[in-house]
């Protein structure tokens, strides 16, 4: 890819680069069993996400009108995410275009950082098991920083630890954390539509809002102009 003024590419990774809706939505209705709620479909989980999974955990058990102290947040977190390393990847895939775009920002000397409200290892465990962690320089994980999205200093973190600079810089997402993180930082964002979000994607106010992953590189060079 050439023509392009981003020489540092940040992406999110749930909605983004992989579709994990239906692991997720495994390791939810894991949880929500053992309270003897019923289960969420993989949709309401698509418009659940973005905020990390104990805030996709509160807003779950508040759609059955209930409150979890923070004792029994921990515990159903806990839960959460030992259902979900152990089926991490069993249903997960890549979003089409993915790899090939990677691979051509890659091949053009463009870092690339995931910057992500899931956790480190639970992210490069993630990536490692689809068979895409090598395209990236850093992985920045909710525990990575002190702050997580829609914190700016997550990303300044993975633009540091991608060898990136800011001005330079653009992020790749799908949801408000995203471009509420973006805006606060100072670069620009591109939601991607088909993505998790409650809020339409057209509406989170995006510099733009691509339809399928391969419009990148051409909407990049957009932007540089």
């Amino acid at each position: 890819m050439t023509d392009s003024r981003f020489s540092c590419v940040l992406f999110d990774l749930d909605g983004t680069l992989v579709d994990t809706a239906p692991d997720l939505t495994g390791a939810l209705n894991h949880v929500l069993s053992q309270h003897n709620l019923a289960p969420f479909s993989v949709q309401k989980v698509r418009n659940t996400v973005g905020f990390g999974a104990r805030i996709t955990i509160e807003r779950s058990f508040a759609h059955y009108g209930k409150t979890l102290s923070e004792d029994a947040l921990d515990l159903a977190h806990a839960q959460f995410l030992a259902h979900y390393s152990e089926n991490i990847c069993k249903n997960s895939t890549l979003f089409p275009g993915v790899d090939t775009v990677l691979e051509d920002f890659k091949s053009n000397g463009i870092r690339m950082s995931v910057c992500t409200n899931k956790t480190e290892n639970l992210s490069l465990d993630l990536l490692e098991q689809i068979g895409v962690s090598h395209y990236f320089s850093s992985i920045c994980g909710s525990d990575t920083v002190p702050n997580k999205k829609p914190h700016p200093d997550h990303i300044f973190s993975a633009i540091n630890r991608a060898g990136g600079i800011t001005e330079e810089s653009i992020l790749i997402g799908d949801s408000m954390a995203d471009v509420e993180a973006a805006r606060a930082a100072g670069i620009p964002v591109i939601v991607m539509r088909y993505g998790y979000t409650a809020i339409p994607s057209d509406e989170l106010g995006a510099d733009l809002v691509l339809d399928a992953f391969s419009q990148i590189p051409q909407a990049l060079r957009d932007l540089s102009h």
